[in-house]
């Protein structure tokens, strides 16, 4: 089993989209931008090379340990030393039965969403909490990452 780097990349990418929509004005940005305290004479004076750069660094991690939690495959191959060359024939006969088995967009989604809510959604609500940020504040950027997350598990599920 081999980690598909392209997909790795424009799953990360994926974010960047959904970014766009979801921080727009007529989407959730007003009510994130009040929430926040940002006002549009601090957005414009931001680094945004350095901004969207570490946000697609970040996105590139997360894509590359997610694929590891929506691709069943890579658990049967950790489970052998994660090396098909030193496996027992066992394991050769398992993916021959097995390896495109729920390698679906939608399974791959729904374990992407699993991911968002039960890893990103208490993260991001832990922290905001000891920032006193309000329960908006949570929903919109722990919904954020449930739907990012969701896209990407179902990308990197998908392509094989």
């Amino acid at each position: 089993m081999e980690i598909n780097f392209l997909a790795v990349i424009v799953a990360a990418l994926s974010t960047m989209a959904v970014g766009a929509i979801w921080y727009n004005p007529k989407v959730f940005g007003t009510a994130w931008m009040k929430e926040t305290g940002m006002t549009e004479e601090k957005a414009k004076g931001a680094n945004m090379f350095k901004i969207f750069g570490m946000a697609i660094l970040f996105a590139i991690m997360a894509s590359f340990i997610l694929q590891f939690l929506v691709i069943h495959q890579f658990g049967a191959i950790g489970m052998v030393g994660a090396s098909p060359e030193t496996a027992k024939p066992s394991y050769e006969a398992f993916m021959t039965d097995y390896g495109d088995v729920f390698r679906t967009f939608k399974h791959g989604a729904l374990h992407g969403f699993m991911a968002g809510l039960f890893l990103a959604l208490p993260i991001t609500g832990t922290n905001a909490l000891f920032e006193r940020r309000s329960a908006r504040y949570i929903l919109i950027n722990s919904g954020y990452w449930i739907v990012c997350l969701t896209i990407m598990g179902g990308i990197l599920c998908a392509w094989k």
